[in-house]
């Protein structure tokens, strides 16, 4: 059995901090995209951008029918049972293709929700983690995780943003091929009422302020960590400090020049 060398040791323990402030980093992001969602999954949001988006010209219900089949979905799709067979006058709103879309659409929600609620609590374990005798430091770099965390999904989001400006469609179609790779997502707007009751302009608006609610949390959650982890390094640390440590080199720089 061959002993480890510092410089191993010192090599491992630097990759070892370097994958866990990634983990804490792709974790805030999923914690705060998933967020940032949910509060667009409710039927005041819904019911306010399809009129804007004229969803009952183009379903021609009346509005307490179209509030009712919405809400209908919206209950299926985060409630569930998920058979999405809302009707109306005693015949389905939605045909087969289209429900099965809308069973899709609940499996990759319902999978996004657990791995928002792994990332929760990956972020709690990382955070108890911090050995008592260095908390301080390992806290510091836990908030400088979380704060690049956030600052990276907010430029990822701002840049989609831009392309979004420029070419919504196309990155409207990646994006669900990316998400539902077998198909069946697209539908006639003529015939099939998921894309009446949802029509594209729904999806181009609520996506722009589902971004810059993104951004907004990304900024918040940032500001905030930055503030803790300067906190940690003040109150537990001075020395870490900047104007500190500029002041132990300017002394240690004195003290020489006086013994000379």
């Amino acid at each position: 059995m061959t002993d480890r060398t510092p410089a191993s040791t010192s090599s491992s323990t630097l990759a070892q901090r370097a994958l866990t402030s990634l983990v804490i980093a792709v974790a805030t992001a999923i914690v705060i995209v998933t967020a940032s969602l949910l509060p667009f999954l409710n039927p005041v949001w819904v019911g306010f951008e399809q009129r804007r988006t004229e969803a009952l010209a183009w379903t021609r219900f009346s509005d307490p029918e179209l509030t009712a089949v919405t809400n209908a979905i919206l209950a299926d799709l985060v409630l569930g049972p998920g058979t999405f067979d809302v009707g109306l006058a005693g015949e389905p709103v939605l045909n087969e293709r289209e429900r099965g879309h809308m069973r899709d659409v609940r499996t990759v929600f319902l999978s996004l929700w657990a791995l928002a609620a792994g990332a929760a609590a990956g972020l709690v374990i990382l955070w108890g983690r911090a050995a008592p005798a260095a908390a301080h430091r390992r806290r510091a770099a836990y908030w400088r995780a979380v704060r690049g965390g956030a600052s990276s999904l907010a430029i990822a989001v701002i840049g989609l943003g831009a392309i979004a400006v420029l070419a919504f469609d196309v990155l409207f179609e990646v994006f669900h091929g990316l998400l539902f790779a077998g198909g069946g997502y697209t539908f006639d707007p003529g015939t099939e009422r998921l894309v009446q009751l949802f029509p594209f302009r729904f999806w181009q608006e609520t996506a722009i302020v589902v971004g810059a609610v993104i951004v907004l949390v990304c900024g918040a959650v940032a500001l905030t960590a930055r503030r803790a982890g300067d906190a940690m390094v003040v109150r537990h640390d001075p020395a870490d400090r900047p104007d500190q440590a500029l002041g132990a080199v300017a002394g240690t720089a004195a003290e020489t020049e006086a013994r000379t």
